[in-house]
């Protein structure tokens, strides 16, 4: 960081500076990160019970619509498509045969089909339905954050600003999961509640990617890493997550991360 005057940030009379806050990037990474999951969570389980659960029973339930709604951010571009290694990435900590089950009643359903590379799209149904959940989306999140305008828009901006960094070609170590689900589509007017949704939603893959390159590097697997008890192991793969994770956050002054922090827990849910 090189403490530029940029908008909202710290060179202003009465701000923060870089240099007056302890908040680097890896910490800020681990502090930020359950704050993301808690308004993403939130945000989902408001769609769910906002319409989300109908909408999907209408369509032929969980069944038939579940990882539309997990790859939503990729399948709802027309044409846009999960390869094979995108898919095993974000469902690592699952059962491959049982997730390829789940996908083949998906595809029996019409929702979705799959591609040579054995990685799939949506249908023109599936399209329908995604498009509709983006409008339930849309409604629950305008309902959950009322009152909170300057604060989501605020985030909007922050959240994008760090997901494209993270999007850079120097920032994406080869096929992962954010990869997978990255950049989550926006059709023009998109509200700023669906926007911070899908952005937050999208962000936390790329933990999930730092997180995996963390335990590899210590010759765990998922399924090795899912079993090890708190201690100094799991301390030690945490920290290196935090720090595999940072880079993205360079993008915003100490300033813009303590905001980002209070107005993340400032969001109703």
């Amino acid at each position: 960081m090189n403490g530029s005057t940029v908008p909202g940030s710290g060179t202003a009379r009465g701000a923060v500076r870089d240099d007056q806050v302890d908040l680097p990037a890896h910490r800020f990474a681990g502090l930020v990160a359950p704050a993301v999951d808690r308004a993403f969570v939130a945000g989902m389980l408001a769609g769910r019970d906002g319409g989300g659960a109908e909408l999907s029973s209408r369509y032929g339930g969980p069944a038939a619509t579940g990882f539309l709604v997990e790859f939503r951010t990729r399948l709802a571009v027309p044409g846009g498509t999960v390869d094979g290694a995108g898919f095993a990435a974000v469902t690592r900590y699952r059962d491959p045969a049982s997730c390829q089950r789940a996908l083949d009643k998906q595809v029996a359903y019409g929702m979705l089909q799959r591609v040579p590379d054995g990685g799939f799209c949506a249908t023109e149904r599936g399209l329908a339905f995604l498009t509709e959940l983006y409008g339930v989306h849309a409604e629950v999140t305008e309902e959950l954050w009322a009152g909170h305008d300057e604060r989501v828009a605020r985030l909007v901006v922050s959240i994008g600003r760090v997901l494209a960094y993270a999007l850079l070609p120097a920032g994406v170590d080869g096929p992962g999961a954010l990869s997978a689900m990255a950049p989550p589509h926006e059709p023009e007017g998109s509200p700023p509640g669906v926007l911070l949704l899908n952005r937050l939603g999208t962000l936390r893959y790329h933990r999930a990617d730092a997180h995996a390159a963390a335990w590899t590097a210590a010759g765990h697997t998922a399924t090795s890493v899912t079993e090890l008890p708190p201690g100094p192991e799991r301390l030690a793969i945490e920290q290196e997550t935090d720090r595999c994770a940072a880079p993205p956050y360079t993008v915003l002054t100490a300033e813009e991360r303590l905001t980002v922090l209070a107005d993340l827990a400032a969001l109703p849910g």
